[in-house]
């Protein structure tokens, strides 16, 4: 979320894709044509870039009239074969202490038609949101080509250091060999060169071998071995067992939290590519309700769920937002991943 108001896409948009500050009226409608342009560019229908169109300036909207600090993330989503753009909304004030009385057509608090969370919701594939009465709100909207694939079990945000063009976190998930794998990254620094750090990570992931997280680290370990190396760590959570499965290097966090407890993960010293001692995986129980939360040194351990009610219970993407809202620094690059069992 660095930077003023973005009018052209850097290079990159398929991947981590482009944040926008939003703060004028003319920040709206590019918002929208970048949107458009990233649907294009994945050979969406018109119609459906037509609906997208909607979302995403009235997302945009939104946080010109109503929200205190706006800032929105256009990239691309990927599931079950197809890709789609998903729109997030962000901001840290003033929200809406009754959610489902704002989302109705004709709800107003600035004299417009109040149509723009019911016009997201209807253009949408799938939505979510999340929002606390003097902290602000969270919404993610996504647009899809074809049927509108399963809500993912797993998401994430990463934010460059302010000033930076990109950003050295990076995260990954995958399911390979009925594993459900999550991978946190966190590349030595920051700039271009963490940057490539963290891109290598999320290539060897997606080739790592089968099996648990240690057996995976451990191959992204020697992955590596040419960058400058990465803070790492990973996840697997087994549904069967009701477990979490983790191993990490370096400063990457790891919790499993619920409505009843908060338990750190074991990630040991070392940077993934260059110095470890002998990796070793750590098995946490995982309640029915719990969510498994991994971020980089960029956001601060102090965030407590207590002061968001209901929040654990939304979606991976709105999690992962809010906590890099209200926990992230600017004075490093910032990533959070969240994962749940469907």
């Amino acid at each position: 979320m660095n930077g003023g108001a973005v009018s052209a896409l850097p290079e990159g948009l398929l991947g981590a894709g482009a944040w926008f500050r939003v703060e004028a009226a003319g920040t709206a409608s590019a918002v929208r044509r970048a949107a458009e342009r990233l649907a294009t560019e994945l050979a969406m229908p018109e119609r459906r870039i037509a609906d997208l169109s909607i979302v995403a300036a009235e997302a945009a909207g939104n946080l010109v009239k109503h929200a205190d600090a706006g800032v929105l993330l256009v990239r691309t989503a990927r599931a079950e074969g197809q890709a789609g753009v998903e729109i997030l909304a962000i901001d840290t004030g003033p929200g809406m202490a009754d959610v489902d009385h704002a989302v109705g057509d004709g709800h107003s608090t600035a004299g417009t038609l109040g149509i723009g969370l019911g016009a997201i919701l209807r253009q949408a594939d799938w939505a979510d949101l999340h929002s606390v009465p003097g902290k602000g709100t969270v919404l993610v909207a996504q647009v899809w080509p074809g049927p509108a694939p399963a809500p993912a079990w797993a998401a994430g945000v990463t934010r460059p250091l302010t000033g930076e063009p990109v950003s050295g976190d990076a995260f990954a998930v995958r399911e390979t060999g009925g594993r459900r794998q999550l991978m946190m990254c966190d590349g030595l620094g920051h700039g271009r060169l963490a940057e490539a750090a963290a891109a290598a990570a999320v290539r060897g992931f997606d080739l790592a071998p089968d099996g648990p997280p240690a057996v995976v680290l451990e191959s992204l370990h020697r992955a590596i071995g040419h960058t400058r190396g990465a803070a790492l760590a990973i996840a697997e959570l087994d549904p069967a067992a009701r477990v979490v499965r983790y191993a990490g290097l370096g400063n990457i966090s790891g919790t499993v939290l619920s409505s009843e407890s908060r338990r750190g993960m074991v990630s040991l010293p070392g940077i993934a590519g260059h110095q470890r001692r002998a990796i070793r995986e750590y098995d946490y129980p995982l309640p029915p309700d719990a969510v498994v939360l991994m971020h980089s040194d960029g956001v601060v351990d102090r965030w407590d769920p207590r002061a968001y009610p209901g929040l654990l219970a939304r979606s991976p993407q709105v999690v992962a937002a809010t906590v890099l809202r209200d926990a992230g620094t600017r004075r490093d690059d910032a990533g959070v991943l969240v994962a749940r069992l469907p």
